[in-house]
């Protein structure tokens, strides 16, 4: 599975091997390696891939198939233009990123109410 992810995730940036393995510190092998299922790349390694293709790292690993938590989320608010607004800076914030990995969890109108209370806090702290 992850083969398959890493394999896909790096045709669909249009890169190829050698360059991924440059970005990644590792071999070209290894990184055909990882692609034919022969190898699997370790926790640091998956962090990297995962940077590299903005996804998580449960989606490479095949946990899940929402590619990035975050596009969840702007998918349920996208009706909604100033919550879509205020998650497209939301999202930005390191703090939150747990936040982002619960949601895959959650249906549309629940994301929804949630954004919406996090944006009440917000707005309600920058009134003191």
């Amino acid at each position: 599975m992850i083969g398959n992810r890493i394999k896909k995730e790096r045709a669909k940036k249009k890169i190829t091997q050698e360059e991924l393995a440059k970005m990644i510190g590792v071999s070209p092998s290894t990184i055909g390696m990882y692609e034919q299922n022969r190898r699997e790349p370790d926790y640091k390694t998956l962090v990297k891939l995962s940077k590299i293709f903005n996804c998580s790292v449960d989606y490479l690993l095949g946990l899940t198939d929402v590619k990035n938590p975050t596009d969840k989320i702007s998918d349920a608010l996208e009706e909604d233009e100033e919550l879509l607004e205020f998650w497209n800076e939301l999202k930005e914030r390191e703090e939150l990123q747990l936040l982002f990995k619960q949601t895959r969890a959650l249906d549309k109108k629940t994301i929804q109410q949630v954004i919406r209370i996090i944006k009440a806090i917000e707005d309600e702290e920058s009134r003191e």
